[in-house]
């Protein structure tokens, strides 16, 4: 197949359906040039990539809407290096046990029924999501208890986890494990999104393709600037664009690269993501069996005209595997001590990648081209990735390229690199297995969060990158649409965030 053409008939098409986005969204939008006047009463319109999945229950991906319209609020929330701050707990301890936690509740915070925010309540809360099924993937291999400390039963819970856990913190920053009202939770185990969260803003209404939130004036942070906010869920990625080109859009979630530049640059702002583009090689078996072989191939790669070219210029550079969207692993990046390359001549390797992420055929087709320069004879093969992942997890490939998460609801990368490139990892395409690598990885994972967890973080990265198994090529940014009729809406790498009590008519 040809991996270029396809991505090029794919790109025209999507700007041929522009036009019908537009036709789409009038029908989701009011009509309109300046959308915080034409909305009325200072309300920010909000154009959502996905629509809820699982009917906006906090237990699913649908709480990362709840969270990015600030209706729903964690105990902690995550500073930009992933380190716990306060939300609706003021503080937290370690206690004498390493497997318990003590979390201090705020007083003064109210649910959007009007109930008081109390220690019950966060029992109530915590204790549901450990009963969902499924279970919120924060844990995953968790399991926990949640109880008011005896000491202050009105102002503590401690939460006590089976196994040692220094990460718990993090994860109660999830927002899979947001605390509402317990008039939100119901005896079959579904929970009612609606009226029953914290946050500045009061979820009033929702469905497949529209939500309405108001302005909550009780909120215990003080009431948001905004009026509330109407949201739409367009799928279509054009049609985002265009809602945001004709005013009938205030805020644009994930606008893609082929339409960013027919916005005004003063409406375009690029987020560092979590996310790598890496190309991995097979370690077990094959020509990249061979470290010398390894290293031949990231001498070959060039990845500025990838960035360039496919990307438009709209992605990072990788320096290694962690990215701009962890601001302390630039920082903390060792140097490395890399293998000598082979030189090779005309060996035969399979090229694999899937047709999901537009990009990443195109990439192939880059990549191709360099190694091939280098001596490689490349064959491709690309398929949608319900085809081709089990065949990459068998090591059925030579080479894969791969756009991956680098870190998950925690804010940390170890998990990732555990399931990457660890002997008993569950998604290990480089087939790696490296006792080194796994201590490595071990004393990160039992590490408190803070500096002395990077650096064990940063240890094993040179490790990973020493062995040649993955290639990092760039780190993908999002691209956040803005019209300018609303400041302070917020710019979150982890997708958290966007509208705040902060956010306001300009």
């Amino acid at each position: 197949m040809s991996v270029g053409h396809d991505a090029t008939i794919l790109r025209l098409r999507l700007a041929a359906a522009a036009v019908a986005g537009v036709l789409l969204l009038s029908g989701c939008f009011n009509a309109g040039g300046d959308t915080a006047e034409a909305t009325g009463d200072d309300r920010i319109s909000v154009a959502m990539l996905l629509p809820p999945r699982s009917g906006l229950t906090p237990f699913s991906d649908d709480a990362f809407k709840l969270s990015r319209w600030s209706t729903a609020e964690t105990l902690v929330t995550l500073d930009a290096d992933g380190i716990a701050q306060p939300a609706l707990a003021t503080a937290f301890t370690l206690l004498d046990d390493p497997r318990t936690w003590r979390f201090e509740i705020r007083s003064g915070v109210t649910f959007h029924d009007g109930i008081p925010l109390t220690v019950a309540s966060v029992v109530a809360a915590l204790t549901a999501a450990t009963k969902a099924s499924p279970k919120p993937r924060i844990l995953d291999g968790v399991e926990l208890t949640v109880r008011p400390d005896p000491a202050a039963a009105d102002k503590a819970v401690l939460v006590t986890t089976r196994e040692t856990d220094p990460l718990l913190p993090q994860r109660l920053s999830s927002p899979q494990l947001s605390i509402r009202s317990t008039a939100a939770y119901g005896a079959d185990g579904a929970v009612n999104p609606v009226g029953h969260g914290t946050g500045p803003f009061k979820l009033v209404s929702s469905n497949t393709t529209t939500a309405k939130l108001d302005r909550y004036d009780g909120y215990w942070g003080g009431p948001a600037k905004a009026a509330g906010i109407d949201v739409s869920f367009v799928p279509d990625a054009t049609a985002r664009a265009a809602a945001l080109r004709t005013g009938t859009a205030d805020v644009a979630e994930a606008v893609p690269v082929s339409q960013a530049g027919l916005l005004d640059a003063d409406k375009v702002f690029e987020v560092p993501m979590p996310r790598t583009n890496t190309l991995y090689l097979n370690t077990k078996k094959g020509p990249f069996a061979d470290p010398a072989v390894r290293a031949a191939a990231r001498q070959a790669i060039n990845r500025e005209p990838i960035v360039d070219t496919v990307y438009e210029g709209r992605a990072d550079i990788a320096a290694g595997l962690l990215g701009p969207a962890l601001p302390w692993a630039a920082e903390a990046r060792l140097e490395r001590q890399n293998t000598a390359a082979k030189k090779v001549n005309g060996t035969p390797i399979v090229l694999a990648t899937f047709t999901d992420r537009a990009e990443l055929p195109e990439v192939a087709v880059q990549l191709q081209q360099q190694l091939e320069a280098a001596g490689f004879k490349v064959r491709q093969e690309v398929r949608e990735y319900a085809q081709i992942e089990a065949d990459a997890l068998a090591g059925r490939f030579d080479a894969f390229v791969l756009s991956r998460a680098t870190v998950l609801d925690s804010g940390d990368p170890v998990a990732y690199m555990y399931s990457d490139f660890s002997c008993e990892g569950s998604f290990n395409i480089a087939q790696l297995c490296d006792p080194a690598i796994d201590a490595a990885l071990s004393t990160a994972a039992t590490t408190t969060a803070g500096p002395r967890r990077q650096a064990a973080v940063m240890q094993a990265e040179k490790l990973i990158l020493e062995s040649d198994a993955a290639i990092p090529l760039l780190h993908e940014r999002v691209i956040q649409g803005e019209s300018g009729a609303f400041t302070g809406v917020e710019r979150d790498s982890r997708e958290r965030t966007l509208i705040t009590a902060r956010t306001a008519p300009a």
